[in-house]
C-alpha cells in the first residue's frame, strides 16, 4: 500500500532528510519532524520557501507530481513588494520568459492577505513600499520559478508558501506538523 504525506515545511527547513557534506550542521531537515521509513519528497521546496511537501513511498507517484510532463498543478499564496498592476499579472499569467526560457501559462490572480500562520522569522517590511498576495498556480516547476517570475514583473517574492500540489492542500497543518494523505 503506497504511503502519502503531506507536510507542512517551515521556513528555513531543508527539503530532505540529511544535510550532506555537513556533519553536525545546525540546518534543520526533514528528520527533524518525520521518522517515518522508506518515503521521500516528491519534488522540493527551497530553504526559504514554506507549505506543503508531499512525501511517498512510490517512486511512480513521486515521479509523477515532480516531472514538469506530467502537468500537474501546484498552487502558491506569494507575499511580493508592491502591488502588481494588471499588465504585470497579465504577463504572469501569459508567461514570462526567464533566463532558461519560456515559462507555461500560469493562473494568477491578487488575493487578500490569507490567514495564515505567522513566518519565523518575519520578512522584512519596508514603510516605504506597500505588499501585496497573489494566488500563482503553475504546471512545471523550475527551481525558483515564482521568485524568478514576480521578480521579472518588478515585484519580488518576500514571502513563498505552496498550498496546494493537485488535490492535496496545507489546509489545517500547522508549520512542522504532517498527516497521511487519504
Amino acid at each position: 500500500m503506497t504511503r502519502v504525506l503531506l507536510f507542512n515545511k517551515p521556513y528555513g527547513v531543508l527539503s530532505q532528510f540529511t544535510d550532506k557534506g555537513t556533519e553536525g550542521s545546525p540546518r534543520e531537515t526533514l528528520s527533524d519532524y518525520i521518522d517515518v521509513p522508506g518515503v521521500y519528497a516528491a519534488g522540493r521546496l527551497d530553504r526559504d520557501s514554506e507549505g506543503l511537501l508531499v512525501l511517498t513511498d512510490n517512486g511512480r507517484l513521486q515521479a509523477r507530481l515532480s516531472n514538469p510532463r506530467f502537468k500537474t498543478e501546484k498552487t502558491y499564496l506569494a507575499q511580493v513588494e508592491g502591488v502588481p498592476d494588471d499588465m504585470a499579472v497579465r504577463d504572469l499569467c501569459d508567461g514570462v520568459t526567464l533566463k532558461d526560457g519560456p515559462t507555461r501559462r500560469a493562473k494568477v490572480r491578487q488575493i487578500e492577505a490569507p490567514d495564515i500562520w505567522e513566518r519565523d522569522p518575519p520578512i522584512r517590511y519596508r514603510k516605504s513600499v506597500p505588499d501585496s498576495w497573489l494566488e500563482i498556480t503553475l504546471s512545471e516547476g523550475r527551481n525558483r520559478q515564482v521568485r524568478r517570475m514576480t521578480a521579472h514583473v518588478g515585484n519580488p517574492t518576500l514571502r513563498l508558501i505552496r498550498w496546494r500540489i493537485g488535490e492535496w492542500t496545507v489546509q489545517g497543518l500547522k508549520p512542522g506538523q504532517w498527516r497521511e494523505a487519504l
